[in-house]
């Protein structure tokens, strides 16, 4: 159960026996408060923002209405609040997903992928350290947390060299953080690094699922296709990007002398990723480790004309840090397979078998040293 502080305040899209059609929520410690039955006393003049249940309204609204809504909540809050357990609504997606974009922005996860794609090259592609690398995923198979994943079929070249179809054997978790748009952008013009907060507003936890053999073999010359399309993992969860201020840290500099968009970087955040397969904990990825910035992401995307829309949804890639118990994959962490890993139950994986439960978490690091959970996002292979 994710036990919520006061400050963070995460939005959701929940339904209940006992209410008609999905609800706005808003999660304090380990209950769920309905902003939809609250908003025409709380804030009259932003009640019909949560009215249909979903975020997608108050999304559109843009920062002075978060800003509002945020404060006459944190307001309410210390009132101490009768609230509804989570145990006791079904969590839903909370807004539509408008387009969705991966990045690769780990330089640790893009390193060790390198090195086992191409052992006698180099590990980055020249343009990795001056652009954030990314791909136009699939918003329609975006899912929350709890929905099942099926395992994919596609085709796959065996080590002999021959073609086939059938179910991936090498399905994988990839841990990362998404990033919700809320205000849109006008076509044409981009998005600067420092309006990042003007147009983002928040953050989730994100699986996004890969079959490694499958990409394998189709992503050459023009990169994830089928292998990443099936399913992406997003918790229920959708947390303030101004709830995370306390979490602010500086990003790792630059190997190169960047273009101006990118500059200055904006700030990193101090996250630490979980990851439980079947409820063995098997790594801890750091997002403060990022070679690329939230804000850096945001300007890349949208530095050719590319306009934003609310709903609109961009994940970080998979994190993954320096150490062996931080990275963010089992491709990195069994090392394509050859290093089987062994769970508490006393199996051994190289790739996620059937039946198998996965669970990645978040919490942020403040300042002065507190952990803030910032919810899970878990799901079940069938």
């Amino acid at each position: 159960m994710t036990d919520f502080d006061p400050g963070t305040l995460p939005y959701c899209s929940f339904t209940a026996p006992d209410v008609d059609g999905p609800r706005v929520g808003v999660g304090i410690g380990e209950g769920v408060l309905d902003l939809t039955e609250l908003a025409p006393t709380l804030v009259p003049d932003h009640a019909l923002l949560f009215a249909e249940g979903s975020l997608d309204r108050f999304l559109a609204a843009g920062p002075d209405a978060w800003a509002a809504v945020r404060a006459a909540l944190l307001e309410h809050v210390r009132g101490a609040p009768a609230a509804r357990p989570v145990a006791e609504v079904d969590l839903r997606l909370p807004f539509a997903v408008a387009d969705y974009v991966d990045f690769y922005a780990s330089r640790h996860h893009a390193t060790n992928v390198g090195r086992i794609f191409r052992p006698d090259g180099d590990p980055l592609t020249p343009n990795w350290d001056h652009l954030p690398i990314g791909y136009h995923g699939r918003a329609g198979t975006v899912v929350v947390s709890g929905t099942p994943v099926h395992r994919p079929s596609g085709q796959l070249r065996s080590a002999d060299g021959s073609i086939g179809f059938g179910p991936s054997a090498r399905l994988d978790v990839e841990a990362e953080v998404g990033f919700v748009v809320g205000a849109g952008s006008t076509l044409g013009r981009p998005v600067g690094v420092e309006a990042f907060a003007e147009h983002v507003f928040g953050v989730c936890v994100v699986n996004d699922w890969s079959a490694r053999d499958i990409q394998a073999w189709e992503y050459v010359p023009l990169g994830p296709f089928l292998g990443k399309s099936f399913a992406t993992s997003v918790s229920p969860w959708i947390v303030p990007w101004a709830a995370l201020a306390d979490a602010h840290v500086d990003p790792p500099e630059p190997k190169v002398d960047l273009q101006e968009y990118l500059r200055p970087p904006g700030p990193g955040l101090d996250l630490e990723l979980t990851i439980a397969i079947n409820g063995s904990v098997v790594s801890h990825p750091p997002f403060a480790t990022m070679a690329w910035t939230p804000a850096q992401m945001l300007a890349h995307l949208t530095v050719n004309g590319a306009s934003l829309r609310p709903g609109d949804l961009f994940a970080s890639g998979t994190v993954s840090g320096p150490e062996t118990g931080q990275l963010g994959s089992l491709l990195e962490l069994t090392w394509n397979g050859t290093r089987p890993l062994a769970l508490d139950d006393g199996t051994e994986r190289g790739f996620l078998a059937d039946g198998d439960t996965v669970t990645i978490s978040a919490a942020a690091r403040t300042r002065d040293g507190r952990l803030l959970p910032l919810g899970e996002v878990e799901g079940h292979v069938v």
